[in-house]
């Protein structure tokens, strides 16, 4: 699970001023670096980066009410009802949900279409609620305070990514964001991870739906780890370990044992799950994707508003991130990294490698790449301390006179080299939308229908989502590894 307590507490491990709180959920005593007015005041500091790192609040106001109007249901209903809370949609394809101390709940886009039912997601507010309410962020970030631990902030260089460096290297080879938080997500404890499910349990019944919705949720998104490894192990690749909702410890298989046990316990309402409520909300939500992100179409990558495509050598993979995109080699120790150069770093190609990559020796070349001008540069970068990096990197002026950086990431220099013919074909495919990538740079949505008579082979035959599409509409509704939809019922499709 992504979490921000990290990132949180940043501005506290430098403190040694420490209280005595009472947690609300156990009402034992616990000395802490962050009281709740801390909480509060450190939630509303980084909720904005929070959402500027996620490409911003989903912009469907219906969607946001929606959410919003259920999380408030059930906080009122917590350990902390007297909280002022608040819950983001965020507009982000991943799967995920988190939350940061002081009542700041977000889900994803991306978590809303693999939830079935308006209590799957109440399960996924709950759990969240749940970290919320026994102050699981301030244990934590009590703990690195004890521990002397720094915390990772901002490591960027300028107004760029650390490029070509140590850690940018690794980020990319890894597939980790070089976005100003990765460094600072950390995980809960296996007994947070467990308390906060069991919260989550405990806040469904009170709230009037079946605590077996926790085992519902559970049980899906273990679903989505095994489409996940199939498809990874399709195209030859080691099955992911991404920083997400699944990405829990204890390992889902705990969990899942764990929150039956839970759910049985409870005398929780099995009634009415309000299924009819959930998928008239978010229909029409977008898929994967979105046109202010650009979108992958197969070996492709089109940006509709910025007017720019990309194409990834032949069993390369793009990985689309908020505010960079990563054309990752077969192998996964190298990667192409595209990101926009801000203005403040320069206007001239000179300026931005002088200023912004803050480059020192090494070797220039003028080119054109896709027919706008360019710049090649090999040689060395000085980082922070002023010790030299190596650095590789293309500098293009694109369509509408924007600057973007085309850098070559690799986890050493052996895996640079072995991927040098791969990185310079990505960097040259880098050129101006035509007509027909226009039209294909649409982004998908999510529709609801009725089941057709020939299921899902019906729905794949007829869906853009490519060879996959049956295992994957199986995937958003929730019968990935089996079980059926009869005909007539409702199902998602992708549109």
């Amino acid at each position: 699970m992504r979490h921000w307590t990290a990132l949180l507490a940043a501005a506290l491990v430098a403190a040694c001023a420490t209280a005595t709180v009472t947690n609300p959920v156990t009402g034992r005593a616990e000395r802490t670096v962050m009281d709740e007015a801390t909480e509060i005041a450190e939630g509303k500091k980084a909720h904005e980066q929070v959402v500027a790192e996620y490409g911003g609040a989903l912009a469907k106001p219906r969607v946001q009410t929606y959410v919003d109007e259920l999380g408030q249901r059930i906080a009122k209903h917590s350990h902390r009802s007297t909280l002022r809370w608040t819950f983001t949609v965020l507009d982000s394809a991943d799967v995920n949900a988190f939350a940061l101390p002081g009542g700041y709940v977000y889900v994803t886009r991306g978590i809303l279409a693999y939830m079935d039912s308006e209590a799957d997601l109440a399960g996924v507010l709950g759990h969240e609620i749940g970290h919320v309410t026994a102050r699981h962020g301030a244990q934590r970030a009590t703990r690195q305070q004890r521990a002397g631990a720094g915390v990772m902030a901002a490591t960027v260089l300028g107004v760029l990514l650390e490029a070509g460096g140590v850690r940018g290297a690794a980020q990319a080879a890894q597939e980790v964001s070089t976005t100003v938080a990765a460094g600072a997500i950390a995980s809960y404890s296996r007994e947070q991870e467990l308390q906060a499910d069991q919260l989550g349990a405990e806040y469904l019944t009170r709230v009037g739906y079946s605590p077996k919705h926790m085992v519902d949720v559970i049980a899906l998104l273990k679903d989505q780890e095994r489409f996940a490894a199939d498809a990874a192990r399709a195209e030859g690749r080691t099955p992911p370990q991404g920083a997400n909702w699944l990405s829990t410890h204890p390992s889902n298989d705990e969990r899942l044992q764990a929150i039956t046990r839970t759910a049985e316990a409870y005398r929780g309402s099995a009634g009415e799950d309000g299924q009819t409520r959930f998928l008239r909300a978010i229909d029409g939500i977008t898929y994967g994707d979105s046109r202010e992100q650009g979108v992958v179409r197969g070996q492709n990558f089109f940006h509709e508003p910025l007017g720019l495509a990309l194409t990834a050598p032949p069993g390369w993979r793009i990985d689309n991130n908020a505010d960079e995109l990563l054309l990752i080699n077969p192998a996964g120790d190298a990667a192409l990294v595209m990101k926009p150069v801000p203005p403040s770093a320069g206007k001239t190609h000179e300026e931005i490698l002088r200023n912004g990559l803050k480059a020192a020796q090494g070797r220039t070349e003028r080119a054109l790449v896709g027919g706008f001008e360019a710049t090649y540069f090999v040689g060395e970068r000085l980082d922070a301390k002023n010790q030299a990096q190596p650095l590789e990197v293309t500098l293009v002026t694109g369509p509408g006179g924007r600057n973007y950086a085309l850098l070559h990431a690799g986890r050493d220099a052996a895996a640079l080299q072995r991927a040098r013919a791969g990185l310079r074909e990505a960097s040259a495919s880098f050129r101006a939308l035509s007509a027909a990538e226009r039209a294909a740079a649409k982004p998908w949505t999510i529709r609801t229908q009725a089941m057709p008579p020939g299921g899902f082979a019906e729905l794949a035959r007829r869906s853009p989502l490519g060879a996959a599409a049956e295992r994957q509409l199986r995937l958003l509704n929730g019968v990935y590894t089996g079980g059926t939809i009869a005909v007539g019922r409702p199902v998602k499709v992708v549109e």
